[in-house]
Protein backbone atom coordinates (compact mmCIF):
# COMPACT_ATOMS: atom_id res chain seq x y z
CA UNK A 1 0.00 0.00 0.00
CA UNK A 2 1.19 3.65 -0.01
CA UNK A 3 3.84 4.60 1.83
CA UNK A 4 5.54 1.71 1.94
CA UNK A 5 7.84 1.85 -1.07
CA UNK A 6 10.61 -0.60 -1.20
CA UNK A 7 13.99 -0.16 -2.94
CA UNK A 8 13.79 -1.26 -6.75
CA UNK A 9 16.05 -4.17 -7.26
CA UNK A 10 19.10 -3.43 -9.09
CA UNK A 11 17.12 -5.69 -12.15
CA UNK A 12 14.33 -3.06 -11.91
CA UNK A 13 16.88 -0.07 -11.58
CA UNK A 14 18.79 -1.27 -14.64
CA UNK A 15 15.48 -1.06 -16.80
CA UNK A 16 13.79 1.72 -15.67
CA UNK A 17 17.11 3.72 -16.46
CA UNK A 18 17.35 2.05 -19.99
CA UNK A 19 13.58 3.05 -20.54
CA UNK A 20 14.33 6.44 -19.84
CA UNK A 21 17.44 6.76 -21.85
CA UNK A 22 15.29 5.18 -24.81
CA UNK A 23 12.42 7.71 -24.27
CA UNK A 24 15.09 10.53 -24.45
CA UNK A 25 16.28 9.50 -27.64
CA UNK A 26 13.01 8.71 -29.12
CA UNK A 27 12.18 12.26 -28.31
CA UNK A 28 15.50 13.97 -29.39
CA UNK A 29 14.97 12.14 -32.70
CA UNK A 30 11.52 13.58 -32.93
CA UNK A 31 9.45 11.03 -32.81
CA UNK A 32 6.82 11.73 -29.86
CA UNK A 33 6.99 11.62 -26.08
CA UNK A 34 9.04 8.52 -26.08
CA UNK A 35 7.02 7.12 -23.24
CA UNK A 36 5.74 3.85 -25.08
CA UNK A 37 9.48 2.92 -26.47
CA UNK A 38 11.03 3.62 -23.36
CA UNK A 39 8.06 1.41 -21.64
CA UNK A 40 8.70 -1.40 -23.93
CA UNK A 41 12.48 -1.52 -23.08
CA UNK A 42 12.22 -1.42 -19.89
CA UNK A 43 9.99 -4.31 -19.65
CA UNK A 44 12.15 -6.04 -22.18
CA UNK A 45 14.69 -5.97 -19.15
CA UNK A 46 12.75 -7.00 -16.41
CA UNK A 47 9.18 -8.01 -17.31
CA UNK A 48 7.55 -7.63 -13.98
CA UNK A 49 8.46 -3.82 -13.62
CA UNK A 50 5.08 -2.61 -13.77
CA UNK A 51 4.14 -4.33 -10.35
CA UNK A 52 7.13 -3.34 -8.88
CA UNK A 53 6.41 0.70 -9.95
CA UNK A 54 2.71 0.36 -8.46
CA UNK A 55 3.84 -1.93 -5.77
CA UNK A 56 3.87 1.66 -2.99
CA UNK A 57 1.15 3.21 -4.33
CA UNK A 58 -2.60 3.56 -4.08
CA UNK A 59 -3.40 2.54 -7.74
CA UNK A 60 -6.95 3.68 -9.85
CA UNK A 61 -7.09 2.24 -12.88
CA UNK A 62 -10.21 4.11 -15.73
CA UNK A 63 -11.39 2.15 -18.59
CA UNK A 64 -13.91 2.58 -21.23
CA UNK A 65 -14.64 3.03 -24.88
CA UNK A 66 -14.84 7.12 -24.62
CA UNK A 67 -13.99 9.34 -21.91
CA UNK A 68 -11.06 7.54 -19.75
CA UNK A 69 -8.27 10.32 -20.96
CA UNK A 70 -10.80 12.85 -19.18
CA UNK A 71 -12.31 10.56 -16.17
CA UNK A 72 -8.22 9.75 -15.50
CA UNK A 73 -7.52 13.46 -15.70
CA UNK A 74 -10.54 14.78 -13.09
CA UNK A 75 -9.84 11.58 -10.84
CA UNK A 76 -5.98 12.78 -10.75
CA UNK A 77 -6.79 16.25 -10.07
CA UNK A 78 -9.30 15.12 -6.99
CA UNK A 79 -6.71 12.95 -5.06
CA UNK A 80 -4.25 15.24 -5.36
CA UNK A 81 -5.95 16.76 -2.25
CA UNK A 82 -4.87 14.03 -0.58
CA UNK A 83 -1.35 13.35 -2.15
CA UNK A 84 1.10 13.42 -4.61
CA UNK A 85 0.10 11.49 -7.71
CA UNK A 86 1.53 10.10 -10.74
CA UNK A 87 -0.09 9.48 -14.28
CA UNK A 88 0.14 8.67 -17.99
CA UNK A 89 -2.08 12.14 -18.30
CA UNK A 90 -0.72 11.61 -22.05
CA UNK A 91 -2.93 9.29 -22.62
CA UNK A 92 -0.57 6.27 -23.85
CA UNK A 93 -2.27 3.47 -21.84
CA UNK A 94 -0.96 0.10 -22.77
CA UNK A 95 1.62 -1.19 -20.41
CA UNK A 96 4.46 -0.03 -22.36
CA UNK A 97 2.85 3.21 -21.73
CA UNK A 98 1.40 2.86 -18.20
CA UNK A 99 5.10 1.61 -17.32
CA UNK A 100 7.00 4.31 -18.37
CA UNK A 101 4.52 7.01 -16.40
CA UNK A 102 5.16 5.02 -13.23
CA UNK A 103 8.21 4.86 -13.76
CA UNK A 104 8.44 8.98 -12.97
CA UNK A 105 6.57 8.95 -9.63
CA UNK A 106 8.56 7.42 -7.71
CA UNK A 107 7.29 9.92 -4.56
CA UNK A 108 3.83 9.73 -5.70
CA UNK A 109 0.70 8.43 -3.15
CA UNK A 110 -1.71 7.62 -5.86
CA UNK A 111 -1.46 6.24 -8.92
CA UNK A 112 -3.85 7.35 -11.99
CA UNK A 113 -3.75 5.00 -14.53
CA UNK A 114 -5.93 5.16 -17.78
CA UNK A 115 -6.07 1.39 -19.43
CA UNK A 116 -7.14 0.60 -22.78
CA UNK A 117 -9.92 -1.82 -22.61
CA UNK A 118 -8.36 -4.50 -24.02
CA UNK A 119 -5.30 -4.77 -21.56
CA UNK A 120 -7.84 -4.02 -18.35
CA UNK A 121 -7.34 -7.26 -17.34
CA UNK A 122 -4.06 -7.81 -17.14
CA UNK A 123 -3.04 -4.17 -15.78
CA UNK A 124 -5.38 -4.92 -13.10
CA UNK A 125 -3.69 -8.19 -12.65
CA UNK A 126 -0.16 -6.64 -12.35
CA UNK A 127 -0.75 -3.70 -9.94
CA UNK A 128 -3.56 -4.82 -7.49
CA UNK A 129 -5.36 -1.54 -7.69
CA UNK A 130 -7.67 -0.23 -4.82
CA UNK A 131 -10.65 0.95 -7.06
CA UNK A 132 -11.41 0.83 -10.93
CA UNK A 133 -13.68 2.77 -13.00
CA UNK A 134 -15.73 1.42 -15.65
CA UNK A 135 -17.40 3.91 -17.96
CA UNK A 136 -18.86 2.42 -20.94
CA UNK A 137 -18.82 0.11 -23.91
CA UNK A 138 -19.34 0.78 -27.64
CA UNK A 139 -18.03 0.07 -31.23
CA UNK A 140 -14.70 1.42 -32.00
CA UNK A 141 -11.64 0.55 -34.46
CA UNK A 142 -13.64 -2.35 -36.19
CA UNK A 143 -10.78 -3.73 -37.72
CA UNK A 144 -9.06 -4.81 -34.59
CA UNK A 145 -11.24 -3.70 -31.61
CA UNK A 146 -13.14 -7.16 -29.86
CA UNK A 147 -17.06 -6.68 -30.67
CA UNK A 148 -17.97 -4.86 -27.92
CA UNK A 149 -19.88 -7.97 -25.55
CA UNK A 150 -16.50 -9.78 -25.96
CA UNK A 151 -14.54 -7.00 -24.34
CA UNK A 152 -17.67 -7.13 -21.86
CA UNK A 153 -16.84 -11.11 -21.18
CA UNK A 154 -12.70 -10.25 -21.04
CA UNK A 155 -13.51 -7.73 -18.26
CA UNK A 156 -16.33 -10.22 -16.55
CA UNK A 157 -13.45 -12.33 -16.53
CA UNK A 158 -10.51 -10.75 -15.14
CA UNK A 159 -12.26 -9.12 -12.60
CA UNK A 160 -14.15 -11.63 -11.25
CA UNK A 161 -12.55 -11.76 -7.71
CA UNK A 162 -11.16 -8.18 -7.50
CA UNK A 163 -10.12 -6.99 -4.65
CA UNK A 164 -11.02 -3.05 -6.01
CA UNK A 165 -13.46 -1.34 -5.48
CA UNK A 166 -14.81 -1.34 -9.03
CA UNK A 167 -16.95 1.90 -9.89
CA UNK A 168 -19.28 1.17 -12.81
CA UNK A 169 -22.13 2.61 -14.88
CA UNK A 170 -25.46 1.48 -14.08
CA UNK A 171 -26.92 2.98 -17.33
CA UNK A 172 -24.46 0.45 -19.40
CA UNK A 173 -26.06 -2.53 -19.73
CA UNK A 174 -22.73 -4.02 -21.08
CA UNK A 175 -20.47 -2.36 -18.15
CA UNK A 176 -23.13 -3.81 -15.56
CA UNK A 177 -22.95 -7.34 -16.87
CA UNK A 178 -19.27 -7.03 -17.02
CA UNK A 179 -18.45 -5.73 -13.08
CA UNK A 180 -21.22 -7.64 -11.68
CA UNK A 181 -18.49 -10.90 -10.99
CA UNK A 182 -16.43 -8.46 -8.71
CA UNK A 183 -17.50 -9.04 -4.61
CA UNK A 184 -17.42 -4.84 -4.34
CA UNK A 185 -19.23 -2.68 -6.71
CA UNK A 186 -20.21 1.28 -6.79
CA UNK A 187 -23.23 2.03 -9.31
CA UNK A 188 -22.84 5.14 -10.52
CA UNK A 189 -25.88 6.39 -13.05
CA UNK A 190 -23.83 8.34 -15.31
CA UNK A 191 -26.69 8.15 -18.12
CA UNK A 192 -26.11 6.37 -21.72
CA UNK A 193 -26.94 8.64 -25.16
CA UNK A 194 -25.52 5.90 -27.60
CA UNK A 195 -27.71 2.53 -26.89
CA UNK A 196 -27.12 0.90 -30.04
CA UNK A 197 -24.58 -1.33 -28.49
CA UNK A 198 -26.97 -2.77 -26.16
CA UNK A 199 -30.23 -3.75 -27.49
CA UNK A 200 -29.46 -7.18 -26.88
CA UNK A 201 -28.95 -9.03 -23.48
CA UNK A 202 -24.93 -9.27 -23.00
CA UNK A 203 -26.23 -12.53 -20.39
CA UNK A 204 -28.76 -13.98 -22.73
CA UNK A 205 -29.38 -12.42 -25.55
CA UNK A 206 -32.71 -11.75 -25.66
CA UNK A 207 -33.90 -8.13 -25.87
CA UNK A 208 -33.15 -5.41 -24.07
CA UNK A 209 -36.30 -3.34 -22.57
CA UNK A 210 -35.67 0.64 -21.65
CA UNK A 211 -38.98 1.94 -20.16
CA UNK A 212 -37.72 5.71 -19.55
CA UNK A 213 -34.12 5.88 -17.96
CA UNK A 214 -34.14 2.06 -16.80
CA UNK A 215 -33.33 -1.21 -18.53
CA UNK A 216 -34.14 -4.60 -18.13
CA UNK A 217 -33.96 -8.27 -20.06
CA UNK A 218 -37.45 -9.67 -20.19
CA UNK A 219 -36.27 -12.66 -20.73
CA UNK A 220 -33.57 -13.52 -18.58
CA UNK A 221 -34.39 -10.42 -15.42
CA UNK A 222 -30.46 -8.93 -15.88
CA UNK A 223 -31.92 -5.45 -15.12
CA UNK A 224 -30.13 -1.91 -13.84
CA UNK A 225 -28.98 -2.04 -10.34
CA UNK A 226 -30.12 1.01 -8.03
CA UNK A 227 -27.06 2.97 -8.19
CA UNK A 228 -25.79 4.61 -4.83
CA UNK A 229 -23.95 7.98 -7.04
CA UNK A 230 -27.00 9.76 -9.49
CA UNK A 231 -25.63 12.56 -12.20
CA UNK A 232 -28.71 14.73 -11.53
CA UNK A 233 -28.48 18.24 -13.74
CA UNK A 234 -25.77 20.59 -12.73
CA UNK A 235 -25.22 18.03 -9.61
CA UNK A 236 -23.67 14.80 -8.14
CA UNK A 237 -25.87 12.85 -5.92
CA UNK A 238 -23.58 11.57 -3.45
CA UNK A 239 -24.90 8.14 -1.20
CA UNK A 240 -26.28 9.94 1.58
CA UNK A 241 -28.79 12.10 -0.88
CA UNK A 242 -26.23 15.14 -0.32
CA UNK A 243 -26.47 17.34 -3.71
CA UNK A 244 -22.84 18.75 -4.99
CA UNK A 245 -22.75 21.35 -7.35
CA UNK A 246 -20.79 20.07 -10.63
CA UNK A 247 -17.56 22.83 -11.47
CA UNK A 248 -16.13 22.10 -14.37
CA UNK A 249 -14.10 24.64 -17.24
CA UNK A 250 -15.22 21.13 -19.41
CA UNK A 251 -18.12 21.40 -21.84
CA UNK A 252 -21.61 18.75 -21.85
CA UNK A 253 -23.60 16.47 -20.39
CA UNK A 254 -20.45 13.80 -20.73
CA UNK A 255 -18.29 15.70 -18.56
CA UNK A 256 -21.03 15.81 -16.16
CA UNK A 257 -20.96 12.15 -16.41
CA UNK A 258 -16.95 11.65 -15.99
CA UNK A 259 -17.51 14.12 -13.16
CA UNK A 260 -19.77 12.47 -11.55
CA UNK A 261 -17.82 9.14 -11.72
CA UNK A 262 -14.57 10.86 -10.92
CA UNK A 263 -16.58 11.87 -7.55
CA UNK A 264 -17.39 8.42 -6.47
CA UNK A 265 -13.69 7.09 -7.44
CA UNK A 266 -12.18 9.95 -5.05
CA UNK A 267 -14.98 8.67 -2.24
CA UNK A 268 -13.40 5.35 -2.08
CA UNK A 269 -10.09 7.09 -1.32
CA UNK A 270 -11.56 9.73 0.91
CA UNK A 271 -11.67 12.73 -0.63
CA UNK A 272 -15.24 14.54 0.51
CA UNK A 273 -17.20 15.69 -3.06
CA UNK A 274 -17.37 18.74 -2.46
CA UNK A 275 -13.30 18.78 -2.23
CA UNK A 276 -13.00 16.79 -5.09
CA UNK A 277 -15.61 18.59 -7.49
CA UNK A 278 -13.94 22.13 -6.52
CA UNK A 279 -10.50 20.37 -7.78
CA UNK A 280 -11.71 19.37 -11.33
CA UNK A 281 -12.79 23.08 -11.85
CA UNK A 282 -8.99 23.56 -12.48
CA UNK A 283 -8.95 21.27 -15.47
CA UNK A 284 -9.74 23.33 -18.45
CA UNK A 285 -8.71 20.81 -21.65
CA UNK A 286 -6.95 17.85 -21.94
CA UNK A 287 -4.37 16.99 -23.87
CA UNK A 288 -5.46 19.36 -26.19
CA UNK A 289 -9.40 18.52 -26.13
CA UNK A 290 -11.91 21.60 -25.66
CA UNK A 291 -8.86 23.74 -26.32
CA UNK A 292 -10.04 27.57 -28.13
CA UNK A 293 -6.89 28.29 -30.64
CA UNK A 294 -6.54 31.37 -32.98
CA UNK A 295 -5.51 30.36 -36.07
CA UNK A 296 -5.69 32.78 -39.45
CA UNK A 297 -7.24 34.95 -37.27
CA UNK A 298 -10.02 33.06 -36.61
CA UNK A 299 -11.33 31.08 -33.54
CA UNK A 300 -11.10 27.20 -33.49
CA UNK A 301 -12.40 24.99 -31.00
CA UNK A 302 -10.65 21.43 -30.91
CA UNK A 303 -13.50 18.65 -30.07
CA UNK A 304 -12.13 14.90 -30.37
CA UNK A 305 -15.01 12.14 -31.16
CA UNK A 306 -13.28 8.65 -32.20
CA UNK A 307 -16.02 6.68 -32.90
CA UNK A 308 -20.03 7.16 -32.93
CA UNK A 309 -20.97 7.25 -29.66
CA UNK A 310 -18.32 10.01 -29.40
CA UNK A 311 -19.64 12.00 -32.38
CA UNK A 312 -23.01 11.85 -31.05
CA UNK A 313 -22.03 13.62 -27.33
CA UNK A 314 -19.78 15.87 -29.71
CA UNK A 315 -23.01 17.50 -31.74
CA UNK A 316 -24.42 17.95 -28.23
CA UNK A 317 -21.84 20.46 -27.17
CA UNK A 318 -21.04 22.45 -30.62
CA UNK A 319 -22.66 26.02 -30.92
CA UNK A 320 -26.02 26.12 -32.46
CA UNK A 321 -26.56 26.89 -36.13
CA UNK A 322 -24.85 28.80 -38.44
CA UNK A 323 -21.74 27.99 -36.76
CA UNK A 324 -19.26 26.38 -39.30
CA UNK A 325 -18.03 22.84 -38.37
CA UNK A 326 -14.73 21.66 -39.99
CA UNK A 327 -14.93 17.79 -39.54
CA UNK A 328 -11.83 15.59 -40.19
CA UNK A 329 -11.33 11.82 -40.57
CA UNK A 330 -8.68 9.88 -40.94
CA UNK A 331 -7.93 6.15 -40.86
CA UNK A 332 -4.58 5.34 -40.02
CA UNK A 333 -3.16 2.51 -37.25
CA UNK A 334 -3.95 4.29 -34.18
CA UNK A 335 -7.84 5.48 -35.65
CA UNK A 336 -8.39 1.89 -36.77
CA UNK A 337 -8.51 1.30 -40.93
CA UNK A 338 -12.21 0.21 -41.40
CA UNK A 339 -14.75 3.59 -41.43
CA UNK A 340 -17.92 1.78 -41.89
CA UNK A 341 -18.82 3.59 -38.49
CA UNK A 342 -18.98 6.76 -40.47
CA UNK A 343 -22.95 4.98 -40.85
CA UNK A 344 -23.39 4.78 -37.24
CA UNK A 345 -23.04 8.46 -37.20
CA UNK A 346 -26.52 10.58 -37.40
CA UNK A 347 -24.66 13.50 -39.28
CA UNK A 348 -27.86 15.29 -40.08
CA UNK A 349 -27.77 16.47 -36.81
CA UNK A 350 -25.28 18.76 -38.24
CA UNK A 351 -27.89 20.56 -40.45
CA UNK A 352 -27.71 24.06 -40.91
CA UNK A 353 -24.23 24.74 -40.10
CA UNK A 354 -21.90 25.53 -43.03
CA UNK A 355 -19.65 22.09 -43.30
CA UNK A 356 -15.98 21.76 -44.73
CA UNK A 357 -14.45 18.25 -44.96
CA UNK A 358 -10.65 17.50 -44.11
CA UNK A 359 -8.98 14.78 -43.18
CA UNK A 360 -6.95 11.50 -45.39
CA UNK A 361 -10.67 9.77 -45.15
CA UNK A 362 -12.62 12.95 -46.28
CA UNK A 363 -14.35 11.25 -49.55
CA UNK A 364 -15.29 8.64 -47.62
CA UNK A 365 -16.93 11.28 -44.99
CA UNK A 366 -18.34 13.28 -47.99
CA UNK A 367 -20.27 10.26 -49.33
CA UNK A 368 -21.76 9.60 -45.81
CA UNK A 369 -22.70 13.55 -45.59
CA UNK A 370 -23.98 13.21 -49.35
CA UNK A 371 -26.11 10.20 -48.16
CA UNK A 372 -27.30 12.46 -45.16
CA UNK A 373 -28.44 15.23 -47.33
CA UNK A 374 -26.35 18.00 -46.07
CA UNK A 375 -24.40 20.88 -47.43
CA UNK A 376 -20.72 20.77 -47.68
CA UNK A 377 -17.22 21.61 -48.99
CA UNK A 378 -14.48 19.26 -49.61
CA UNK A 379 -11.11 20.92 -48.59
CA UNK A 380 -7.60 19.79 -49.15
CA UNK A 381 -6.04 21.10 -46.20
CA UNK A 382 -6.88 22.89 -42.87
CA UNK A 383 -6.14 26.35 -44.01
CA UNK A 384 -8.50 26.51 -46.98
CA UNK A 385 -11.29 25.15 -44.71
CA UNK A 386 -10.74 28.02 -42.16
CA UNK A 387 -10.11 30.44 -45.08
CA UNK A 388 -13.56 29.32 -46.61
CA UNK A 389 -15.46 29.13 -43.49
CA UNK A 390 -17.69 32.08 -42.93
CA UNK A 391 -17.49 34.42 -39.87
CA UNK A 392 -17.68 33.49 -36.10
CA UNK A 393 -15.78 30.71 -33.77
CA UNK A 394 -15.17 27.54 -35.87
CA UNK A 395 -15.79 24.18 -34.32
CA UNK A 396 -13.40 21.29 -35.16
CA UNK A 397 -14.13 17.85 -34.94
CA UNK A 398 -11.50 15.50 -35.49
CA UNK A 399 -10.48 11.59 -34.93
CA UNK A 400 -7.38 10.70 -33.26
CA UNK A 401 -4.51 10.80 -35.51
CA UNK A 402 -7.09 13.77 -37.43
CA UNK A 403 -7.24 15.39 -34.37
CA UNK A 404 -2.99 14.70 -33.72
CA UNK A 405 -2.47 16.12 -36.97
CA UNK A 406 -4.59 19.33 -36.09
CA UNK A 407 -2.67 20.55 -33.04
CA UNK A 408 0.54 20.35 -34.73
CA UNK A 409 -0.73 22.49 -37.76
CA UNK A 410 -1.86 25.19 -35.05
CA UNK A 411 1.02 24.57 -32.38
CA UNK A 412 -0.93 23.43 -29.70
Amino acid sequence: MAGNSEPLSPRAKLAVTAGKAAAAVSRAAGRGSGSVIGGRVALKLDPDLLGRLAHHLDVVLVSATNGKTTTTRLIAEALRASGPVVSNALGANMPAGITSALAGGSDAKFGVIEVDEKYLAGVARDVTPKAIALLNLSRDQLDRAAETRMLAEKWREGLSGTKAVVVANADDPLVVWAASSSQNVVWVAAGQEWKDDAWSCPACGGVMQRPGDDWFCGECGFRRPAPSWVLHGDHVLDPHGSAWPIHLQLPGRANKANATSSAAVAAVFGVPPQVALERMYQVQAVAGRYDTVTWLERELRLLLAKNPAGWLETFSLIDPPPTPVILSVNARGADGTDTSWLWDVDYTRLAGHPIFVIGDRRLDLAVRLEVAGLDFRVCDTLDEAVRQAPPGRIELIANYTAFQDVRRRVGN
